[in-house]
């Protein structure tokens, strides 16, 4: 593809994004951009890397391109925010530019006056300045300010907005960690041991996992390495009771039937059937035997009630708003509403509420959240051990990318420590 088409189809997936998330639907960018290629085969793999750093560069800066285009008298259309991007994060000037928007075959069409003018007018200006408001210059929305307190700075609004690596689980119930590095090495693939996660490789390049001999025999799993200290936060040992309570596609249950030696049994459950097809493949592929799924009606399913005061621990992974979860999943910020977060805080209190009668005395409750709000994670375990008297604190985990290297997750170890006074 000529360049210029290449910004040209950036633009048209940006016109489909637009489309797709109208109304408040919550599709994210990969599926349009991914259904885009799909349907276009003919677009060589360079030509989708070129066309997708495009896109996920706009998704990253988005609130401060349009601030820019807004100032300079530019609606942030698709076709603007491609030219903004052009000018403030490829640092291309009017010439280079002309070039792209040419309005040859497969090109945009050729800047108007009123876009020459702008492209002119940003020449050497820096895309953030301390005049921009602070939501704006760190690229979150405005009705987040007040939910951050002081945790989100220019520190780790650089750390959101930086492409995550791509790390790995290793299973040790097929593998080592030195394994399964010299299998990645032997396809070209240099994986780092990760400095927190003693089961965990991080990958510096992307490459197409599927089709290396350690994915395909089960011996790497797609896991940030907060996601696996989470998992480690449980502390499941072989011949243990564990339900995973939201358990989703299943990395987090992979990781603890792992630990477990594929001993014991963990009851994996969730409401939604979508993510949780996604497990049974992988339960396969990792040679895992002691997991055995449910998809529940609700938290209140009368089926969870022949495990009360049966689990030697329950791990909660509740639904939430992903605010941990942005340098992966940028678009967040703009399909995640103040509705969204409110229906996350009731969902999670009531999960919460049923999961504790299932874990017996002395066992462990363990929730957990990719999103950085304190609201959705101090201040609920908070409201949850104020009404749960047989229930402690223990050990609590905070991540964040800019201190830590992974995505930003919560994780709190609630220890039952009586049977409730009520009972």
């Amino acid at each position: 593809m000529k360049p210029g088409a290449r910004v040209a189809a950036a633009i048209e997936i940006w016109e489909q994004l637009e489309a797709a998330q109208s109304g408040g639907s919550r599709t994210p960018a990969d599926a349009v951009f991914g259904k885009y290629f799909r349907e276009r085969r003919f677009i060589g793999s360079k030509d989708r890397r070129e066309i997708s750093r495009q896109l996920y560069g706009i998704l990253r800066n988005e609130r401060p391109l349009e601030w820019r285009l807004k100032t300079g008298d530019l609606e942030p259309t698709p076709r603007h925010l491609a030219l903004a991007a052009l000018v403030f994060l490829d640092g291309l000037g009017g010439e280079e530019i002309g070039g792209l928007f040419s309005g040859d075959t497969y090109c945009p069409e050729p800047l108007s006056a009123d876009e020459q003018e702008w492209v002119v007018a940003q020449g050497g200006m820096d895309l953030l300045d301390d005049s921009i408001p602070l939501p704006v210059r760190l690229n979150y929305p405005d009705w987040l300010e007040g939910e951050f307190g002081d945790l989100f700075d220019e520190q780790l609004a650089a750390a959101m907005n930086a492409e995550a690596p791509v790390d790995l689980r290793v299973n040790t119930l097929k593998a080592t960690r030195e394994q399964a590095r010299v299998a990645l090495a032997e396809e070209s693939l240099a994986a780092e041991p990760m400095e927190r996660s003693a089961i965990g490789v991080r990958l510096r390049q992307r490459t197409v996992l599927p089709a290396t001999r350690a994915f395909r025999e089960g011996w790497i799993e797609v896991q940030d390495e907060g996601s696996q200290l989470v998992a480690q936060l449980v502390g499941a040992q072989p011949g243990d009771l564990g339900i995973d309570f939201c358990a989703g596609a299943g990395g987090k249950t992979l990781a603890l039937a792992a630990a477990m030696e594929n001993r014991g049994r963990i009851l994996a459950w969730d409401v939604a059937d979508s993510r949780f097809d996604q497990m049974k493949p992988r339960l396969v592929r990792a040679g895992v035997d002691n997991v055995q799924r449910r998809l529940l009606a609700s938290e209140k399913d009368p089926f969870i009630e022949q495990y009360h005061d049966a689990a030697d621990w329950v791990l909660v992974d509740a639904p939430c708003t992903g605010t941990g979860m942005w340098r992966r999943s940028p678009d967040l910020r703009r399909r995640t509403s103040p509705t969204d977060l409110a229906e996350a805080l009731e969902q999670q209190s009531r999960i919460l509420a049923s999961a504790a009668k299932l874990v017996k005395p002395g066992g462990r409750l363990v929730y957990a959240t990719c999103s950085i709000l304190p609201r959705e994670n101090e201040t609920q375990v908070e409201a949850f051990l104020a009404e749960h008297f047989d229930y402690e604190c223990g050990e609590t985990l905070r991540l964040f990318p800019q201190e830590h290297g992974t995505d930003g997750f919560f994780g709190a170890v609630l220890r039952r420590v009586s049977q409730p006074s009520n009972e």
